[in-house]
Protein backbone atom coordinates (compact mmCIF):
# COMPACT_ATOMS: atom_id res chain seq x y z
CA UNK A 1 0.00 0.00 0.00
CA UNK A 2 2.99 2.26 0.49
CA UNK A 3 3.79 1.84 -3.21
CA UNK A 4 0.15 2.55 -4.11
CA UNK A 5 0.35 5.87 -2.28
CA UNK A 6 3.68 6.68 -3.98
CA UNK A 7 2.39 6.09 -7.50
CA UNK A 8 -1.20 7.36 -7.12
CA UNK A 9 -0.26 11.01 -7.64
CA UNK A 10 1.79 10.22 -10.76
CA UNK A 11 0.56 9.44 -14.26
CA UNK A 12 3.17 6.71 -14.76
CA UNK A 13 2.08 3.34 -16.09
CA UNK A 14 1.82 0.74 -13.32
CA UNK A 15 2.37 -3.00 -13.74
CA UNK A 16 0.75 -5.16 -11.05
CA UNK A 17 2.33 -8.59 -10.69
CA UNK A 18 1.20 -11.56 -8.65
CA UNK A 19 -0.60 -14.86 -8.60
CA UNK A 20 -4.22 -15.15 -9.62
CA UNK A 21 -6.45 -14.02 -6.76
CA UNK A 22 -3.97 -11.80 -4.88
CA UNK A 23 -6.07 -8.67 -5.42
CA UNK A 24 -4.55 -6.96 -8.44
CA UNK A 25 -7.89 -5.40 -9.35
CA UNK A 26 -8.32 -4.14 -5.77
CA UNK A 27 -4.91 -2.45 -5.99
CA UNK A 28 -5.76 -0.98 -9.41
CA UNK A 29 -8.95 0.49 -7.90
CA UNK A 30 -6.97 1.91 -4.98
CA UNK A 31 -4.49 3.59 -7.33
CA UNK A 32 -7.21 5.12 -9.51
CA UNK A 33 -9.40 6.35 -6.66
CA UNK A 34 -6.37 7.83 -4.83
CA UNK A 35 -5.22 9.71 -7.93
CA UNK A 36 -6.12 13.07 -9.43
CA UNK A 37 -8.04 11.04 -12.06
CA UNK A 38 -10.49 9.68 -9.47
CA UNK A 39 -13.39 11.71 -10.93
CA UNK A 40 -12.65 10.38 -14.42
CA UNK A 41 -13.66 6.98 -15.77
CA UNK A 42 -12.07 3.75 -14.57
CA UNK A 43 -12.37 1.31 -17.47
CA UNK A 44 -11.52 -2.34 -16.85
CA UNK A 45 -10.48 -4.68 -19.64
CA UNK A 46 -9.88 -8.41 -19.21
CA UNK A 47 -7.46 -8.93 -22.10
CA UNK A 48 -7.87 -12.69 -21.96
CA UNK A 49 -11.66 -12.61 -22.25
CA UNK A 50 -12.00 -10.69 -25.52
CA UNK A 51 -11.83 -12.82 -28.67
CA UNK A 52 -8.91 -11.82 -30.90
CA UNK A 53 -11.30 -10.99 -33.77
CA UNK A 54 -13.09 -8.38 -31.61
CA UNK A 55 -10.06 -6.98 -29.79
CA UNK A 56 -9.39 -3.97 -32.03
CA UNK A 57 -13.04 -2.91 -32.04
CA UNK A 58 -13.36 -3.35 -28.26
CA UNK A 59 -10.17 -1.45 -27.44
CA UNK A 60 -10.16 1.23 -30.14
CA UNK A 61 -13.78 1.42 -31.30
CA UNK A 62 -14.99 1.45 -34.87
CA UNK A 63 -16.64 3.65 -37.44
CA UNK A 64 -20.02 2.93 -38.97
CA UNK A 65 -19.59 0.48 -41.85
CA UNK A 66 -16.04 -0.53 -40.87
CA UNK A 67 -17.06 -4.20 -41.05
CA UNK A 68 -20.19 -6.30 -41.40
CA UNK A 69 -22.43 -5.54 -38.45
CA UNK A 70 -20.88 -2.14 -37.66
CA UNK A 71 -24.19 -0.28 -37.97
CA UNK A 72 -23.06 2.72 -35.94
CA UNK A 73 -19.93 4.38 -34.63
CA UNK A 74 -18.66 2.92 -31.37
CA UNK A 75 -16.14 4.38 -28.95
CA UNK A 76 -13.59 1.83 -27.73
CA UNK A 77 -12.42 1.34 -24.19
CA UNK A 78 -9.36 3.57 -24.60
CA UNK A 79 -11.52 6.43 -25.81
CA UNK A 80 -14.04 5.88 -23.02
CA UNK A 81 -11.17 6.01 -20.49
CA UNK A 82 -10.17 9.53 -21.60
CA UNK A 83 -9.32 11.73 -18.57
CA UNK A 84 -9.26 8.59 -16.41
CA UNK A 85 -7.61 5.21 -16.06
CA UNK A 86 -7.71 2.04 -18.11
CA UNK A 87 -6.96 -1.21 -16.29
CA UNK A 88 -5.62 -3.89 -18.62
CA UNK A 89 -5.98 -7.09 -16.64
CA UNK A 90 -4.25 -10.24 -17.90
CA UNK A 91 -1.97 -8.18 -20.18
CA UNK A 92 0.10 -11.32 -20.82
CA UNK A 93 -2.82 -12.73 -22.82
CA UNK A 94 -2.68 -10.00 -25.49
CA UNK A 95 -1.73 -11.34 -28.94
CA UNK A 96 1.42 -9.86 -30.50
CA UNK A 97 -0.57 -7.81 -33.05
CA UNK A 98 -2.53 -6.13 -30.25
CA UNK A 99 0.72 -5.51 -28.34
CA UNK A 100 2.00 -3.46 -31.29
CA UNK A 101 -1.14 -1.30 -31.22
CA UNK A 102 -0.94 -0.88 -27.44
CA UNK A 103 2.68 0.22 -27.76
CA UNK A 104 1.57 2.88 -30.25
CA UNK A 105 -1.07 4.15 -27.79
CA UNK A 106 1.54 4.37 -25.03
CA UNK A 107 3.99 6.24 -27.25
CA UNK A 108 1.64 8.61 -29.07
CA UNK A 109 -1.25 8.97 -26.59
CA UNK A 110 -3.71 8.57 -29.46
CA UNK A 111 -5.88 5.89 -31.01
CA UNK A 112 -7.55 5.31 -34.34
CA UNK A 113 -10.92 3.59 -34.58
CA UNK A 114 -11.26 0.55 -36.84
CA UNK A 115 -12.23 1.94 -40.25
CA UNK A 116 -11.26 5.45 -39.16
CA UNK A 117 -8.91 7.85 -40.82
CA UNK A 118 -8.15 10.33 -38.05
CA UNK A 119 -6.21 10.01 -34.83
CA UNK A 120 -8.05 10.64 -31.58
CA UNK A 121 -5.95 11.92 -28.65
CA UNK A 122 -6.49 10.14 -25.33
CA UNK A 123 -5.44 11.36 -21.90
CA UNK A 124 -5.26 8.13 -19.96
CA UNK A 125 -3.29 6.39 -17.28
CA UNK A 126 -2.58 2.72 -17.93
CA UNK A 127 -2.52 0.17 -15.15
CA UNK A 128 -1.83 -3.36 -16.32
CA UNK A 129 -1.74 -6.64 -14.44
CA UNK A 130 -0.64 -10.20 -15.01
CA UNK A 131 0.06 -13.44 -13.22
CA UNK A 132 2.43 -14.46 -16.01
CA UNK A 133 6.20 -14.04 -16.03
CA UNK A 134 6.53 -11.45 -18.80
CA UNK A 135 10.32 -11.72 -18.88
CA UNK A 136 10.03 -15.43 -19.76
CA UNK A 137 7.42 -14.53 -22.37
CA UNK A 138 9.82 -11.97 -23.87
CA UNK A 139 12.58 -14.58 -24.05
CA UNK A 140 10.25 -16.98 -25.89
CA UNK A 141 8.98 -14.28 -28.28
CA UNK A 142 5.43 -14.15 -26.90
CA UNK A 143 5.63 -10.64 -25.42
CA UNK A 144 7.28 -7.53 -26.86
CA UNK A 145 10.24 -6.26 -24.88
CA UNK A 146 9.60 -2.63 -25.89
CA UNK A 147 6.03 -2.90 -24.58
CA UNK A 148 7.27 -4.42 -21.34
CA UNK A 149 9.64 -1.47 -20.85
CA UNK A 150 6.73 0.95 -21.35
CA UNK A 151 4.41 -0.90 -18.96
CA UNK A 152 7.01 -1.75 -16.31
CA UNK A 153 7.67 1.87 -15.28
CA UNK A 154 6.32 1.31 -11.76
CA UNK A 155 6.00 -2.42 -10.99
CA UNK A 156 4.19 -3.57 -7.86
CA UNK A 157 4.56 -7.20 -6.79
CA UNK A 158 1.56 -8.29 -4.74
CA UNK A 159 2.41 -11.23 -2.50
CA UNK A 160 -0.15 -14.00 -1.96
CA UNK A 161 -2.20 -13.96 1.24
CA UNK A 162 -0.22 -16.91 2.62
CA UNK A 163 2.76 -14.51 2.81
CA UNK A 164 0.80 -11.70 4.48
CA UNK A 165 -1.33 -13.42 7.11
CA UNK A 166 -1.55 -10.20 9.13
CA UNK A 167 -4.01 -8.93 6.47
CA UNK A 168 -6.55 -11.69 7.14
CA UNK A 169 -8.48 -10.01 10.02
CA UNK A 170 -8.90 -6.79 8.02
CA UNK A 171 -10.05 -8.73 4.96
CA UNK A 172 -12.56 -10.73 7.03
CA UNK A 173 -14.03 -7.48 8.42
CA UNK A 174 -14.21 -5.97 4.93
CA UNK A 175 -16.06 -8.96 3.47
CA UNK A 176 -18.46 -9.15 6.44
CA UNK A 177 -19.32 -5.45 6.03
CA UNK A 178 -19.74 -5.82 2.27
CA UNK A 179 -21.99 -8.88 2.59
CA UNK A 180 -24.00 -7.22 5.37
CA UNK A 181 -24.66 -4.20 3.14
CA UNK A 182 -25.57 -6.47 0.24
CA UNK A 183 -28.05 -8.39 2.44
CA UNK A 184 -29.25 -5.13 4.06
CA UNK A 185 -28.39 -6.36 7.54
CA UNK A 186 -28.10 -3.94 10.42
CA UNK A 187 -24.60 -2.91 11.49
CA UNK A 188 -25.04 -3.97 15.13
CA UNK A 189 -25.63 -7.65 14.33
Amino acid sequence: MEKVHQVASLDSPVLLLGETGVGKEVIANAIHYSSHRKDGPFIKVNCGAIPETLLDSELFGHEKGAFTGAISQQRGRFERADKGTIFLDEIGELPLQAQVKLLYVLQKKEIERVGGTCSIPVDIRIISATHRNLEEMIASGRFREDLWFRLNVFPIMIPPLRQRKEDIPELVNYFIKRKSMELKLRRDL
